[in-house]
């Protein structure tokens, strides 16, 4: 919105700023903080009223989790609301990137509240039935696949971008709808199984989001990707915005989701913020680097993946518990020593995944 002050502009006053991505992805950081801020502590008191008892706390968990009983989940209200209040102010709103990065989360957000709502108002650990999770998790993905495909540049429509070889690109023809359906599927669900403990997975998830402003204000612009030797996917710069307005409203969130947390996320929040990253991941061919990125929510759903699997095969478990991070609970790990370590991996991982951008 604030763009269009530009109008204003005569090229040497104040509203010439609001011509560079980077100025407004500040504007886009400062909002969506200010807006945590803000309706933080509001939110969670009309969720607390609302929910009772709160979140539901599983029977066959670690057994420091009873004590968060009654804590109220739906917290991913306000890093959406911070996210999309920000990105309509700031970013340019006849950016296609910025719609469809918009639909994916918004969508994934209904089915987590959806979720959150049948656990909150039944009392149970169960919500949504999973199969209509992932069928409506699959719609909202091939739809948001298709539209990225309409605006990609001829040379990349429906091409596998494969990092460090920076003329390797895979024609996936009519499968790259599927493939980005399972990037964007894939994400938001690994970042859900992630979201177990007070502040595990709102951090990895603004360490990702950060790295992933810097590639597509990278890819987004002739200069850097010439000198990167990177594929150019022209407006995607736009989406370095919503990526500062989620970071802004993460940090908001986690400043109530802290040790011990006042609110949990929900799959409101983790559904939402996992689909957006996915999102962005396609729509700047970057698909394969957010698997490095975001390397620690892979592990979190490939150690659900194995325990299930080897558990049918075999009647015995793996891991004493999983998600991983319920592995090392059992082990006897803190709270906070899981948490602070697996920040660490995440910045770890997101350097890695920047490096690629460098190394050809």
């Amino acid at each position: 919105m604030f763009y269009w002050l530009t109008a204003l502009s005569d090229g040497g006053d104040v509203f010439n700023l609001f011509r560079y991505i980077t100025f407004r992805a500040g504007g886009a950081f400062l909002t969506a903080l200010v807006f945590g801020f803000i309706f933080g502590r509001p939110l969670i008191n009309v969720l607390r009223r609302k929910q009772g008892k709160g979140q539901p706390i599983r029977s066959d968990g670690p057994e420091g989790h009873f004590a968060k009983a009654g804590t109220p989940t739906m917290g991913g209200l306000l890093i959406v609301g911070a996210l999309t209040f920000s990105t309509l102010l700031w970013a340019r709103l006849d950016n296609p990137f910025v719609w469809m990065v918009l639909f994916v989360t918004l969508s994934f957000a209904a089915i987590g509240f959806a979720d959150d709502y049948a656990k909150v108002s039944k009392q149970t650990t169960s919500g949504v039935s999973g199969k209509v999770r992932i069928l409506l998790g699959i719609t909202i993905a091939a739809i948001a696949a298709y539209w990225a495909a309409q605006y990609h540049p001829d040379d990349l429509t429906n091409r596998l971008a494969v990092p460090i070889f920076k003329d390797t690109l895979i024609n996936l023809g009519i499968l790259f709808v599927p493939f980005a359906v399972i990037v964007i599927v894939g994400s938001a669900n690994a970042v859900n199984l992630t979201d177990g403990l007070d502040g595990l997975a709102i951090m990895p998830v603004m360490i990702a989001a950060g790295t992933f402003g810097v590639i597509a204000y990278a890819v987004g612009r002739v200069d850097f990707t010439q000198y990167l030797d990177v594929h150019y996917v022209p407006d995607t710069g736009e989406l370095l915005i919503l990526t500062m307005g989620l970071i802004g409203g993460g940090l908001g969130f986690l400043w109530y989701n802290a040790p011990p947390a006042a609110v949990f996320m929900g799959d409101t929040g983790s559904l939402a913020l996992g689909g957006a990253l996915g999102a962005i991941a396609v729509a700047t061919k970057h698909e394969i680097v957010l698997s490095i990125v975001g390397g620690l929510f892979v592990v979190e759903a490939l150690s659900v993946i194995i325990q299930v699997l080897y558990y049918k095969r075999t009647g015995k478990r793996v891991f004493l518990m999983a998600p991983i991070h319920h592995h090392y609970e059992k082990q006897g790990w803190s709270e906070p020593q899981i948490v602070i370590r697996f920040w660490i991996i995440a910045l770890i991982l997101a350097m890695v995944g920047l490096a690629t951008l460098k190394v050809r």
